[in-house]
Order: structure tokens, then sequence, then C-alpha cells
């Protein structure tokens, strides 16, 4: 899935080239091109399909030449991703009715490439032998309230590898809610990655979504033909706006977690960011070599390369520059930025 606009990740993220289209690391590639490479080990290149929206469309054939054109789904406009998933599902149903599916989000960070390989073959294992839906689920190190919450039956040891079965999902809880489900055992971050098999995902949306079932499987015979655009656009005018958690997850009962055991960041905001670039000794991180910090501790600085920069004084800040935007922000306020974003918008009416 790589038709968001990261709006989490502003200022370099905009809605003309957005965060899966960047190199946030300073390594020479993309997060969309580092999410085709990690599958690509699992996945044959021609069975890998980018959903994205149609503005998108050129610069995912630039960050993957590979692709032939019909695995580059398109969106007219952001519907969320129940009905992005829904699109390939069904188009992938088209061509194979066994097929299984590896949902991905396109600006994950996933360390541990053989540890990744290991749980996504037990969640297939685990989708296809006993038609689970299946999503992996990521050990919390904090009480983060930009995830959401699965809790699942504890039965047993809680190792990694380990299958479990899900009890309830809550989406992004408050602090007090999130240091409760850090301390209790029987919780994990939702990663937002899912293996199931078209089959199965189907039939749950055609049960707890029967509307957007119906507008991408009333004629299957339409994809991988001349007529298959102008019925998704008209699908996609038509679906509800509504996340596949809300419309799948959180009302399907034969649903299982992986708990999984590499090292993940889903690089939603620049505080995830912070946690995996090298840092000074002052906890700085910054990829810049003309950026002079004093006296300032625990700050992510990302400015135009050959910038000269003098920052002194600030503890625990987001400072990022682009050409046209600034931005300096508290590391413990982040989770305000869409908010007051919107102020920005308002203001320019």
């Amino acid at each position: 899935m790589a038709g968001g606009v990261g709006s989490r990740f502003w200022p370099m993220s905009t809605p003309a080239r957005p965060k899966q289209f960047l190199d946030v690391l300073g390594i020479g590639k993309s997060l969309l091109r580092l999410t085709y490479e990690r599958l690509l080990n699992i996945i044959p290149n021609e069975n890998i399909y980018i959903v994205t929206n149609a503005e998108y469309y050129a610069m995912v054939k630039e960050h993957l030449p590979e692709l032939d054109n019909k695995q580059i789904l398109t969106e007219p406009e952001r519907k969320n991703t129940a009905p992005c998933i829904a699109y390939a599902a069904a188009k992938i149903y088209a061509l194979n009715k066994e097929a299984n599916l590896i949902v991905a989000p396109s600006d994950h960070l996933i360390l541990q490439q053989h540890k990744f390989e290991r749980i996504i073959n037990i969640a297939l294992k685990n989708a296809k032998d006993n038609k689970r839906i299946t999503t992996l689920g990521i050990k919390p190190t904090r009480p983060d309230t930009g995830y959401g919450y699965i809790q699942f039956f504890e039965e047993g040891d809680v190792v990694g590898g380990d299958v479990k079965k899900v009890k309830q999902f809550t989406e992004k809880p408050n602090k007090e809610l999130a240091k409760i489900f850090l301390t209790s055992g029987d919780y994990c971050w939702n990663s937002g990655i899912f293996v199931w098999t078209a089959e199965v995902i189907l039939n749950a949306l055609k049960r707890f979504k029967p509307e957007l079932h119906e507008l991408f499987c009333k004629d299957f015979s339409v994809y991988f033909t001349e007529k298959e655009q102008q019925y998704v656009d008209a699908a996609f005018h038509a679906a509800e706006n509504i996340s596949i958690d809300f419309a799948v997850m959180e009302n399907a009962r034969n649903v299982s977690v992986v708990l999984a055991d590499f090292d993940w960041s889903d690089l939603g905001t620049w505080g995830s960011l912070y946690e995996h670039l090298e840092k000074d000794h002052h906890g700085n991180a910054t990829d810049n070599p003309d950026i002079r910090m004093i006296d300032a501790h625990d700050c992510l600085v990302k400015l135009p390369t050959k910038k000269k920069a003098i920052i002194q004084g600030l503890d625990d800040y987001i400072v990022v520059e682009t050409e046209e935007k600034l931005l300096i922000l508290k590391k413990s306020d982040e989770q305000n930025l869409k908010t007051y974003l919107k102020l920005i918008e308002q203001e320019n009416g």
C-alpha cells in the first residue's frame, strides 16, 4: 500500500512527494524501494502489486522499474485502507482464487530480514491452513498513543513466532490506557501488516461491509482488461472511507496475531525515525556535517544539504527544513503535528 500522504513527516513529505518516495534514512533508497526489496526475498517479482494514488503512478515506475504496468493499481481518490485492500484482493482473486496475500504498508522500517521471513512464513501457514485472518503484532516498548493495540489470549509463554487468537483491537488509546497495555503482557502493537487468503478477506468484507464487497466484486471479468480502471474508479467514488481495522478486524472472530520478534518501526513520525538514526554523544541525530549542535541534547535535525547551521540550547526537539518550510517542534508534542498543519490550512483559506 503506497497511496498515503504521510502528513506527520511534514515538511519533507508533501502531497506532491509523500514519504514513501523519500530517502528518509539517507541510504540512497526510498521507503517504497526498501519494502519492495524486503518482500522480493519471499515473493517473486511478478506477484508483487503496488496500490497507490493515480497521481503517484509515474513515481512508482521511477522507483520500481522492474514492475509491469498491470502490477501498479491506481486509486482515483483516497478512501483509506479497506477499499484499497478490497480492490487488490478482488483483482488477485480474479487471477488466482487460491492466492495467499501479504498486505504491507510501504513506509515500514524492518531490520533482521531472516526473522521477518520466518514470521511471514508462520503467518502464511496459519492463514492458509486454518483460514484465519492473520496480522503481525509487535511487542510494545513504550506507551505510544500513535499505534493501535491488539489484545490476545495469553496461553502459556509469550515468545516470538507464537500464534495467538485475538481478543480485541483498541485503536490509538490515550496515554493512561497505553501504560496499562504496556505492563499487562497480553497486548501488542498492531503492525498494519496482514496475511490472509484472497477468499477469506473477500468473504469477511462480504459479511461486514457488503456494499464495499459488491462494488469491487460484482464483476470479476473486468480485471486485467481495458474496462478495469473505469470500473475501479466508479467503485472508489462510491466506496465508504474506512480503514480495514474498522471494516473487518474489529468485527471478525477468526483473527490471529503472530508475535513478531524483528526490529520494526512504521516510520510514521519524525520521533520514530529518530530512534533508528545514528546519534552523537549528546543524543543528537543529523546527517549534515555542517550543523553545529551546542548545549543541545536528544534532537533530530534535518536541513538541506550543505546548509550551515548553529543550533544552541534545544533539548528533545525536531528541526526539519526544506526550501520553503521549517518545522521546530518538541518531540513530546509530535502527535499534535496534524492539528498544527490544519491551522496552517485554515489560515491559507
